[in-house]
C-alpha cells in the first residue's frame, strides 16, 4: 500500500490562526480531503504600540501569533502529524516584521517534540497601519512596478522606519511577512526567503523582471541589504531542521504564500469562477488569461489590481480594507456603550444578537458607507450613515444596512457587470467573517448576479496545503 501524502497547511491571518491537514482524495488526482483543521483567536494586538508611529499604527505582538500557531497544531491529531510529508505555509499580506539572523527564535522541548518561541523580533507591522500620511507617501520615489504604494505595504513601511526611527533598523539583519518568519524559523534558512505574490504586496518589486526596485531603492536611501530573497511561488523553501509537534525532521516546506492567493487556489475550480474572501478585509479576486500583462504604469486611484498568482499569470482584485473589521468596530462599540451605561456584556453576545436580529429584519431603507479604514485608493474617505429615519433605527436595520454596506463597497470598487464581461459565471464565498454570518450571506447573493457557493473558515491553510501537495511534493529545494 502507498504511503499516504499527507499535507499540513498553515495561514496566519490578522485575527486567527488556522491549520489544516489535507490529503488527496482516493482516486481523484484533483480532489483533496481535508482530515483535521483548527483555528485560534491569535488575540495579537500589541499592549505598546510603536510611540512614533502614532494612534495610526497597528502593530502585533508575533509571540502571540506564535503561541495561536502551536496551540492550533498541539490540537491536531498527533498521528497524523506524524505522517506530513509537506508544509505549506500562507498569511496576511503586505506587513512587515524583523528579526536577527541566527536569534530570531529559541527552539525548547514542548512534550513529545520541540516548538520555536520567538526571540530577537520587533512587533508585526501590518497591513492596516496607517503611519504613512499621503504626503509621506507621495514624498516616495515613483516604483518600477505595475503595482501602487500605500500605507501597510511594506516597503512604505521600511522607508518611514529609515527616516523616522533609523536607530530601530540596526538592531536587525533579516525582514519578512509573518509567514516568511515562520518559514524560516522551520528551516533554519541563513537569509529571509519571499515568493513573488508577498513581494508584490510589499512594493517597489517589478513582477516582470522578478525583482526589486533596487537602484531606486538604493538612490533614496533605503536599506536594501535587509530585503528578502524572491523565489516562485510554488517553490520550495527547504526542510524542517527539527521535528515539530510529530512532524518529522527534514519535512519539505514551501516558500510562504500571499493568503489571498492560497484562499483563491483552495476555492477556484474554474476560470470562470471569481472568489470572494470576507475576512477582516476584503478581496474579490478573478484570474486573468494566460499571456496578460497590467499596465506598467502604477495609478494609486484605480480599485482594481493586479497581483501575481502561479506560474507567470496575474489575479484581477479588488482588495478592500473594510470587511469583518467593521464589523467588529460596531460590536466594541456597542460593548463601550453599555459599559458607559453601567451594563456588562460580552461582545460573543452582542454579534450573537446583532446577527439574529438583522436575520429577522431582511430589508431596511437605511444606507451606510462602511469605509470607517478608508481604502487605498480613497485613503482620505470615511465612514457614513444616511436615509436615517425614525422606523430604520432598530438593531436589525443596522446590522443589515451594515452587511448591505460591506457588499455594496465591493461593488463600488469592481462592479460586478465587469466581471461578467471577463466571463465570471459563479461566485465563491470564503473567510472567516463570511462564514459565521448568515447575513452576510444573504447580502452576497442579493447582490452578485450569479450562482453563489460557499467555502470554509479555512480555505487559505488549505490553499498553501494543495500548492504543496500538486505543485512541489517532486520539486527540489529552492
Amino acid at each position: 500500500m502507498a504511503a499516504r501524502s499527507v499535507i499540513l497547511g498553515i495561514d496566519l491571518g490578522t485575527t486567527s490562526v488556522k491549520a489544516a491537514l489535507v490529503e488527496s482524495a482516493p482516486g481523484d488526482p484533483s480532489g483533496f480531503l481535508v482530515l483535521a483543521s483548527c483555528a485560534r483567536a491569535a488575540r495579537a494586538e500589541a499592549a505598546a504600540q510603536s510611540a512614533a508611529a502614532g494612534p495610526q499604527g497597528r502593530e502585533q505582538d508575533v509571540s502571540r501569533i506564535i503561541q495561536a500557531l502551536n496551540e492550533c497544531l498541539a490540537a491536531l491529531p498527533q498521528q497524523l502529524l506524524q505522517e506530513v510529508c509537506g508544509i505549506g505555509v500562507s498569511g496576511q499580506m503586505h506587513g512587515v516584521m524583523f528579526w536577527k539572523t541566527g536569534q530570531g527564535c529559541e527552539w525548547t522541548e514542548g512534550g513529545a517534540s520541540p516548538v520555536f518561541e520567538p526571540r530577537a523580533v520587533s512587533h508585526l507591522v501590518t497591513w492596516q497601519d496607517g503611519r504613512c500620511s499621503s504626503e509621506f507617501l507621495a514624498s516616495l520615489p515613483r516604483p518600477e512596478s505595475h503595482l501602487s504604494v500605500a500605507s501597510g505595504f511594506g516597503c512604505a513601511t521600511i522607508f518611514w522606519l529609515s527616516k523616522n526611527s533609523p536607530e530601530f533598523l540596526k538592531s536587525y539583519d533579516a525582514v519578512g511577512t509573518i509567514h516568511d518568519y515562520v518559514v524560516a524559523m522551520l528551516c533554519g534558512l541563513p537569509r529571509s526567503l519571499m515568493c513573488d505574490q508577498n513581494a508584490a504586496s510589499w512594493g517597489y518589486f517589478n513582477t516582470q523582471s522578478q525583482s526589486w526596485n533596487l537602484e531606486i531603492l538604493r538612490t533614496s536611501g533605503f536599506p536594501i541589504h535587509l530585503l528578502p530573497d524572491i523565489a516562485e511561488a510554488g517553490s520550495l523553501a527547504g526542510r524542517t531542521s527539527r521535528a515539530w509537534f510529530g512532524v518529522p525532521k527534514g519535512t519539505r516546506v514551501g516558500v510562504a504564500l500571499g493568503d489571498l492567493q492560497a484562499s483563491v487556489y483552495s476555492c477556484m475550480a474554474q476560470r470562470t469562477d471569481a472568489v470572494l474572501n470576507i475576512s477582516t478585509s476584503v478581496q474579490l479576486a478573478t484570474s486573468m488569461p494566460p499571456g496578460f500583462q497590467p499596465a506598467q504604469t502604477p495609478d494609486p486611484t484605480v480599485p482594481v489590481t493586479y497581483f501575481p498568482y502561479f506560474d507567470r499569470t496575474y489575479l484581477a482584485v479588488a482588495a478592500s480594507l473594510n470587511g469583518g473589521n467593521v464589523l467588529a468596530a460596531f460590536v466594541h462599540m456597542l460593548v463601550q456603550w453599555m459599559a458607559d451605561l453601567g451594563l456588562e456584556v460580552e461582545e460573543p453576545t452582542v454579534y450573537s444578537c446583532m446577527i439574529q436580529a438583522a436575520a429577522q429584519q431582511r430589508d431596511t431603507c437605511l444606507t451606510i458607507t462602511p469605509t470607517v479604514w478608508g481604502e487605498r485608493h480613497l485613503p482620505d474617505q470615511l465612514a457614513s450613515v444616511t436615509r436615517i429615519s425614525s422606523s430604520d433605527l432598530s438593531l436589525g436595520h443596522v446590522t443589515r444596512a451594515l452587511c448591505r454596506g460591506i457588499v455594496q463597497n465591493l461593488h463600488s470598487m469592481l462592479p460586478f457587470q465587469q466581471l461578467k464581461e471577463w466571463g465570471v459565471e459563479r461566485v465563491i464565498g470564503s473567510g472567516s467573517a463570511l462564514s459565521r454570518n448568515e447575513v452576510l450571506k444573504q447580502e452576497v447573493q442579493r447582490a452578485f448576479p450569479f450562482p453563489v457557493s460557499f467555502g470554509q473558515d479555512v480555505d487559505a491553510a488549505v490553499g498553501a496545503a494543495l500548492v504543496m501537495l500538486r505543485r512541489n511534493l517532486n520539486q527540489k529545494e529552492s
